[in-house]
C-alpha cells in the first residue's frame, strides 16, 4: 500500500491555448529566429532590424499576453500577470529606443540613454510579481526569514560577482559616473532577480505550477542574456541580430505563452489537487539559504587564498551574509523550540484522549500485525493492551466474519481517500474469556497501514436481534407472523429448484374458538392459542413453516419433495392438511382443568408455476373461507373459480353502492293481509333496483345475499355493500310510512334486519329511536323483521336490545321461522311478537301431507305463544284456505298482490282490503295475480266490483308513475 494520497490520480483541466500545437508554434518561432541570428540574417540592416524591433515586437506581445489575462482572469494571481505585462512594457519600450538609434537615426546609441533607463524599469516590476507568486508565509517569522533568504542568495551571488568582475567594471577608467552607475545597476538588478528567482523555484504556490513555472524559466532566460551582455568581453563585441538576441526573444516568447499554458485544477479559488510529497525537493528548498552562504564563503576564501586583496564589498557583503544567517538560525532555532513545545503538548492532548477513551484504539501494520492497542482494551475485550501488542487481527476476528472483514478492508484500500476517507466495519471479536464480542470499528488509513477505533456494541446487537424477533413473531404463541411468513413464502418461491414441486400454503381457522373465549373466558382462549400453536409446530417437518396472523388464523409453507405428479403431489399435502385438522380438532385442556374443543377448517393452495406470493397466499385463504362456508371441520382446496367468484361478487358489491349513491334504488311495499278478513293490515317493505330500461329487480336478481361474517360475502365487500342497502330500507320505509299516516293511511311497516346489523357497533346509537322520534311514528307503526340465522350473534345481548326497542313501541316478528337451527332458540328466549313462516312450509302446503301437519304444528305453537303468525310466499287460493284452517292469522303474496308502488298501495289501502277464497257469491273464486282481488264496498267489498290487472311476473314490477 503507497502512502496515502498516492491513489489519487492528478487531474489536469484544459485551458485555453494548450496542447501540443501551441507550444510547437512557439518552438519554431523560436528557432527560426535563432537560425536567422546565427547565419546573420542575409545582411546588415536585416539583422539590425530583427534584432531591435524584432526583440521589441517580442516583448510588446509578452506585454499584450499577460495583460490581457490578468484583465479577463480574475485570480490571486491577476497582480503577478499585470507586473510582468509591465516588465515586458518597458523591455518592448527599451528595445524600440535602441532601435531608433540605429536603424531610423543611423548611429551608436548613447551611454546613457533613454533604452538604459527602460531597460533598468524591466527588473523591479518583474521583481514584485515573483514575491507575488511566492507561496505566502503565514506567521511573521516567515515573512522575516524569506527576507532573510532572499539576501542570503543575492548577497552570496553579490560577493561572487564582484569578486570576478564587478570590481574590475566599478574602477574602469575613463567612464562617467552615470555610465559606472548603469554598469553596477544592470548586473546588481539581474543579481536581485536571480535571486527571487532562485527562491521563487522552491515557494512558488501549488497552483498553476505549469504557468508558473513557465515565467519562471522566461525570466532565467531574460536574465541570463542580460550577465552576458553586461560581461565586458561579450560587450566590446556585441552587434544587434546576434545570436544573443535569440536568447532574449526567446525568453519573451515564454513570458507571452506563460499564462495561457495547461492550468491545474486549484486556479481561480478552485480546491488545489492533492499530490504526493517530494522530500528530496523539500530538502533542497530547506537548504538554499546554506547553501548560498557556503559558496559565499567559498568565494571569499578563494580570493584570500589565491593572495587577492579582500575588497571592501566583499567583506561588508560576506559579513551581513553570515549574520543574517545567525539572525536566520537564531529564529528557526526558536521557532523549533515553541513547535516542540506544541508538539508535546498535542501529544499529551493525544495520549489523554486514547488513554481516557471508552472506545479502544489499535494500529494495524500492513502485514495486520497489532502495533499499538490503547489501554481501554483491558475494559472492553478483557485482555491487556501489552498483550494484543505484537498480535495478528485476524487470529482475533471470528472465523466466519474474518472473509467479510478482509474483503472489506480491501475494498477499502483500493478506494481514493478523497472519496472514502473512512469505513465502518462490525464483526466478533475474541474476548479474554474466549467469548465472542460484537465490535463495531470505524478504520482510518495510516502510513500504509489501518487505525481501528472500536467499541463493544454486543448489547446493541442483542436488544436489536431480540427487536427483530418481536417484529417478526407473534408475541402469544412465539410463531412467526404474517410478514415473516410471507418473506418465507418469497424466499421458498424465488429460491425453488426443480426438486420443489408441491410446495403448498396452509390456511388454517379454529372454529369455535369465540364460543370459547365467550365461555371459558379470553384467558382459556390464550392457552388453547398456545396448545394449537405448538401442536402445529409439532406437526410439520424441520423445513417447512408455520405461522400466526392473529386471533385464530394460524397458516402453514410445506415445501415440495419433488414429486412430479400432480395426483400424489396433492394427495400428500391433503394428507398431511387432514392430519393437522384432526391434531388441531382433539380436546384442549385449559385454565381451571376444563377441557374445550374446536374445530380446524383449512385452506390449500399449491404453488403453481409463475405464482407470486401474494396470489399463492390469497389462494389460501379463499380455500380456507370456501372450507368454513362447506360446514366448517374440513380441508378445501384452491379452485379458480373461487376468485372468479370473489371477483364477481366484488363487482356487484360496487355496483350495488353506486346505485344507493346514485338514487338508482325504489322500495315497494307488499300488501300483509289477514286471512279471516282479507283486511290490509301492514305492508313489508322491499328494495328495488331500478335498471336503465326501467325495470326493477329484487335484491336476489342484483346480489346474492348475505349476511355479513366470515362468509364470502364479508370478504368480497358485499357485507358492507348489504349494510347500506338495509340502513337505507330502514330510513326511507319509516319516512314513507310517517307521510302515508298524514295521508290518513295508518298501517304498520315491516322492516327486514339481521340481529348482526342491529347490534353492530358502526350504527349510531338508538338509531331505531332517532327515526321514529324524527317522523313522530305512534307506537306499533314500525314491526322489525328479525333474521337471526347467525349463531355467532349473542342471544343475550341481543335479547336487550329487543327488550329496548319494544318499550319504545317497536314491534318484532321473527323472520324466516322454520329454517335454521338457531330458531327454537332464538323463539324461546326472545321477546317476539309476530312469527313469519318460512316460504319453505307455504310452498306446497296444500298438497303435502308430512309439510302441512309440520306447518300446523309450529302454528300451534305460534297460537300458544300469543303471537301472530304470517306465512310468507302465499301464491294461490289453495295455501289461503289451507293456512285458514290451520290457524294462521295472516299472509302476503301473489294470492293478494306482489310489490307494489307508492300509488298502486295508495290505492290498496283506500279499498281496505281482498276478496277471499269462498267469499265471492259470483261463480268460483277469482284471484288476481299481481294486482289488487276483487274489492268489496265498504267494509267488505263487492263481487260486482272485480277489477282484472294484467298478469305480470313477480319478477319484475313497471316503474312507479312520476
Amino acid at each position: 500500500m503507497s502512502a496515502p494520497g498516492a491513489a489519487l490520480p492528478r487531474r489536469t483541466m484544459p485551458a485555453s491555448g494548450s496542447g501540443v500545437v501551441p507550444q510547437l508554434l512557439l518552438a519554431l518561432v523560436c528557432g527560426g529566429y535563432a537560425t536567422g541570428a546565427a547565419f546573420g540574417w542575409g545582411s546588415a540592416e536585416l539583422a539590425l532590424t530583427m534584432g531591435d524591433f524584432g526583440l521589441s515586437g517580442a516583448a510588446g506581445l509578452a506585454a499584450a499576453s499577460c495583460f490581457w489575462y490578468g484583465r479577463t482572469h480574475s485570480s490571486r494571481f491577476r497582480p503577478a500577470w499585470l507586473l510582468f505585462a509591465a516588465s515586458s512594457a518597458m523591455a518592448g519600450f527599451g528595445n524600440f529606443v535602441w532601435g531608433w538609434y540605429e536603424v531610423v537615426l543611423g548611429r551608436h546609441v548613447p551611454s546613457p540613454s533613454p533604452a538604459d533607463f527602460c531597460f533598468l524599469l524591466f527588473a523591479p516590476p518583474a521583481i514584485i510579481g515573483l514575491l507575488v507568486l511566492a507561496r505566502r508565509p503565514v506567521t511573521r517569522a516567515g515573512w522575516v526569514c524569506l527576507g532573510l533568504d532572499s539576501w542570503l542568495i543575492g548577497g552570496s551571488l553579490l560577493t561572487l560577482s564582484w569578486s570576478l568582475a564587478l570590481a574590475h567594471t566599478a574602477h574602469f577608467a575613463g567612464e562617467t559616473v552615470a555610465q559606472a552607475a548603469l554598469s553596477l545597476a544592470y548586473p546588481l538588478l539581474d543579481i536581485v532577480l536571480v535571486s527571487m528567482v532562485l527562491a521563487l523555484h522552491f515557494k512558488r504556490s501549488s497552483a498553476n505550477r505549469s504557468a508558473i513555472n513557465t515565467a519562471i524559466a522566461a525570466l532565467a532566460l531574460t536574465v541570463l542574456c542580460d550577465a552576458l551582455f553586461t560581461s565586458p568581453l561579450l560587450r566590446e563585441h556585441y552587434r544587434s541580430g546576434q545570436i544573443l538576441d535569440a536568447g532574449w526573444f526567446a525568453g519573451y516568447m515564454l513570458m507571452a505563452y506563460a499564462p495561457w499554458v495547461a492550468r491545474e485544477e486549484g486556479e481561480d479559488g478552485s480546491r488545489p489537487v492533492p499530490h504526493s510529497g517530494r522530500p528530496i525537493a523539500g530538502s533542497l528548498a530547506a537548504l538554499t539559504p546554506y547553501l548560498a552562504a557556503a559558496v559565499c564563503t567559498l568565494g571569499i576564501l578563494y580570493n584570500v587564498l589565491d593572495g587577492h586583496h579582500v575588497d571592501r564589498v566583499v567583506l561588508f557583503t560576506g559579513c551581513t551574509v553570515v549574520l543574517a544567517l545567525v539572525v536566520r538560525q537564531g529564529i528557526m532555532l526558536l521557532d523549533n523550540i515553541s513547535l516542540t513545545q506544541e508538539l508535546a503538548q498535542k501529544e499529551n492532548h493525544f495520549r489523554s484522549l486514547v488513554q481516557g477513551s471508552s472506545d479502544v484504539i489499535m494500529i494495524a501494520a500492513p502485514t495486520g500485525i497489532l502495533r499499538y492497542v490503547s489501554p481501554a482494551a483491558a475494559g472492553v475485550y478483557g485482555r491487556e493492551a501489552e498483550e494484543l501488542i505484537g498480535s495478528e487481527l485476524a487470529s482475533l476476528i471470528h472465523p466466519e466474519d474474518l472473509g467479510r472483514v478482509v474483503h472489506e478492508v480491501r475494498r477499502f484500500l483500493a478506494a481514493p481517500p478523497a472519496e472514502e476517507p473512512t469505513t465502518r466495519i462490525e464483526c466478533r471479536f475474541r474476548s479474554g474469556n474466549g467469548d465472542w464480542l460484537n465490535v463495531e470499528s470505524t478504520v482510518n488509513r495510516h502510513h500504509g497501514g489501518l487505525i481501528f477505533n472500536s467499541r463493544d456494541v454486543t448489547e446493541r446487537v442483542r436488544l436489536q436481534a431480540q427487536l427483530q424477533h418481536t417484529a417478526e413473531h407473534d408475541p402469544l404463541t412465539d410463531l412467526p407472523n404474517r410478514a415473516l411468513f410471507t418473506r418465507r413464502v418469497q424466499q421458498a418461491l424465488a429460491g425453488r429448484r426443480v426438486t420443489d414441486a408441491g410446495t403448498a400454503v396452509l390456511f388454517i381457522d379454529l372454529d369455535g374458538f369465540k364460543a370459547v373465549n365467550d365461555t371459558v373466558g379470553h384467558q382459556a382462549g390464550d392457552e388453547l392459542l398456545v396448545q394449537a400453536a405448538r401442536r402445529l409446530q409439532d406437526s410439520v417437518r424441520a423445513g417447512d413453516s408455520t405461522a400466526r396472523f392473529g386471533g385464530d388464523e394460524f397458516a402453514a409453507l410445506i415445501i415440495g419433495d419433488g414429486t412430479r405428479d400432480p395426483a400424489a403431489r396433492e394427495y400428500r399435502i391433503l394428507e398431511i392438511a387432514d392430519r393437522l385438522r384432526a391434531t388441531l380438532s382433539q380436546p384442549y385442556l385449559v385454565e381451571g382443568g376444563t377441557e374445550v374443543r374446536v374445530n380446524a377448517s383449512i385452506g390449500v393452495a399449491f404453488a403453481d408455476p409463475g405464482i407470486t406470493p401474494g396470489t399463492l397466499m390469497r389462494n389460501a385463504d379463499l380455500a380456507m373461507y370456501r372450507a368454513k362456508q362447506a360446514g366448517k371441520g374440513r380441508v378445501e382446496l384452491y379452485a379458480p373459480q373461487m376468485q372468479a367468484e370473489v371477483v364477481r361478487r366484488a363487482e356487484q358489491a360496487t355496483r350495488l353502492r353506486t346505485a344507493l349513491h346514485d338514487g338508482q334504488f325504489a322500495l315497494l311495499h307488499q300488501p300483509v293481509v289477514e286471512l279471516d278478513t282479507g283486511r290490509l293490515t301492514a305492508v313489508s317493505a322491499q328494495p328495488r333496483w331500478r335498471s336503465a330500461q326501467g325495470i326493477l329487480f329484487t335484491p336476489d336478481e342484483f346480489l346474492r345475499a348475505g349476511e355479513p361474517g366470515r362468509g364470502d360475502a364479508a370478504r368480497s365487500g358485499d357485507g358492507g355493500a348489504l349494510a347500506e342497502l338495509g340502513r337505507w330500507t330502514l330510513e326511507k320505509a319509516v319516512e314513507q310510512a310517517a307521510h302515508r299516516r298524514r295521508a290518513g293511511h295508518a298501517v304498520p311497516v315491516h322492516v327486514r334486519v339481521s340481529a348482526a346489523r342491529l347490534l353492530d357497533r358502526a350504527l349510531p346509537q338508538k338509531h331505531v329511536e332517532e327515526l321514529i322520534l324524527r317522523h313522530d311514528l305512534p307506537s306499533g307503526a314500525l314491526v322489525l323483521e328479525l333474521t337471526c340465522s347467525d349463531p355467532r350473534v349473542p342471544l343475550e345481548e341481543l335479547e336487550r336490545r329487543l327488550e329496548s326497542l319494544r318499550r319504545f313501541g317497536v314491534r318484532i316478528a321473527l323472520d324466516g321461522f322454520g329454517s335454521g337451527y338457531a330458531a327454537m332458540s332464538a323463539l324461546r328466549r326472545l321477546p317476539v311478537d309476530v312469527l313469519r313462516l318460512d316460504r319453505e312450509l307455504v310452498d306446497g302446503v296444500a298438497e303435502s301431507a308430512r309439510l302441512h301437519k309440520i306447518t300446523a304444528g309450529l302454528l300451534r305453537i305460534a297460537g300458544d305463544l300469543g303471537l301472530q303468525s304470517v306465512a310468507d310466499g302465499v301464491d294461490d287460493a289453495e295455501q289461503v284456505r289451507a293456512l285458514r284452517a290451520m290457524g294462521c292469522t295472516h299472509g302476503q303474496g301473489q294470492a293478494f298482490a306482489g310489490a307494489l308502488d307508492e300509488h298502486r298501495l295508495r290505492q290498496a289501502l283506500d279499498r281496505g282490503g281482498y276478496t277471499l277464497p269462498g267469499d265471492s257469491a259470483d261463480g268460483p273464486d277469482e284471484l288476481l295475480v299481481g294486482g289488487a282481488l276483487p274489492v268489496r264496498s265498504g267494509a267488505v267489498g263487492s263481487a260486482g266490483a272485480l277489477a282484472h290487472a294484467p298478469l305480470r311476473s313477480h319478477n319484475e314490477t313497471p316503474v312507479p308513475p312520476t
